[in-house]
């Protein structure tokens, strides 16, 4: 039995809505994957870039870690020439983000646990010092990379931010951690590696 054209153009219609159905299920399914796949990527690089502080064990000792491997980048950065202008940004933009990471973990965790402990003079005096450090990035990001000025200008905050490092190594941390239980020792870890995590 022949059918009818009216009956043909409704079965074509009906199958390509079928196919349009099909396609968008296909294509949602497709970025929902892409999605997840993505989430999981990103956790992982997180994971990946917070593993050295989160198995040193210790938050005093992380963070001892994370002020050498700071200064390792000032080192590559000190070691570049005028006109590796690329190479400075490059290295420039690592060092923002090491130290953004490292400041988090201070400021919401330890520099949190030294006011708790008494230690506020102490805690308001990094936290201040964490402001010039923002204010040398901003400032390195502005100026020319190929001026000598730069090249001083990263010396400059290398010498503050040891004398910072060194203050919270030598002094503060130490004196902390002795006040602090073993438990308390470790929650404050616990606490410091949820921070780095969220910019890690």
């Amino acid at each position: 039995m022949a059918t009818t054209a009216p009956t043909r153009r409704k079965t074509r219609t009906t199958a390509k809505a079928a196919d349009t159905g099909f396609s968008t299920v296909a294509v949602a399914g497709a970025a929902a994957a892409g999605l997840f796949v993505g989430f999981a990527a990103n956790f992982v690089r997180k994971a990946i870039v917070q593993a050295p502080t989160a198995l040193a064990g210790d938050w005093a000792e992380a963070l001892a870690a994370e002020h050498k491997a700071t200064l390792a980048l000032f080192d590559r950065i000190e070691e570049t020439g005028e006109a590796q202008t690329s190479r400075r940004s490059f290295l420039l933009m690592q060092l923002k983000h090491a130290l953004a990471k490292h400041a988090l973990e201070e400021e919401n965790a330890i520099y949190a646990a030294l006011r708790d402990n008494g230690q506020t003079e102490e805690a308001d005096k990094l936290n201040g010092d964490h402001g010039y450090v923002k204010q040398y990035l901003y400032d390195l990001t502005v100026m020319a990379k190929d001026s000598p000025a730069w090249i001083a200008k990263v010396a400059e905050f290398r010498r503050r931010l040891e004398t910072h490092m060194q203050e919270e190594e030598r002094d503060i941390f130490p004196a902390l951690r002795h006040s602090l239980s073993d438990e308390q020792n470790h929650e404050l870890f616990v606490a410091m590696n949820k921070e780095g995590l969220k910019i890690a």
